[in-house]
């Protein structure tokens, strides 16, 4: 009985610590790049993305490690849609969000516009 309880502990602790994890940048992610230039008339929008880090079990709400792993998100999901150019990056809060991050540790959120640029 025991060693079940602490099996199931263990268990339980180690994919819980799996949602805390940054994201890593993929291969293809790494060769997607930010820019605060508007895209040239030789690039085509792809959309618009948002990239997600939990925060949950590490409490890192905005912190840099979570925005990077944000960023590592949006550059991965960006490079799986065809893109290598991210625009006008932003990290949207609302006020409802502000108040509720006071109590319970948020997702950070980085979006931007897709571009694929020659």
């Amino acid at each position: 009985m025991r060693t079940k309880f602490l099996m199931m502990l263990c268990a339980g602790s180690l994919s819980m610590a799996g949602c805390s994890s940054t994201h890593e940048l993929t291969a293809a992610g790494q060769s997607v790049r930010f820019t605060d230039e508007q895209p040239g008339s030789e690039c085509r929008l792809l959309g618009e993305l948002t990239g997600t880090q939990s925060n949950w079990l590490s409490g890192q709400n905005g912190d840099n490690s979570a925005m990077r792993g944000a960023a590592n998100d949006l550059r991965n999901r960006a490079a799986a849609m065809g893109g290598n150019v991210i625009y006008g990056a932003t990290s949207p809060v609302s006020k409802k969000e502000t108040y509720l991050a006071s109590f319970v540790p948020l997702d950070s959120k980085i979006q931007g516009k897709v571009f694929t640029c020659p």
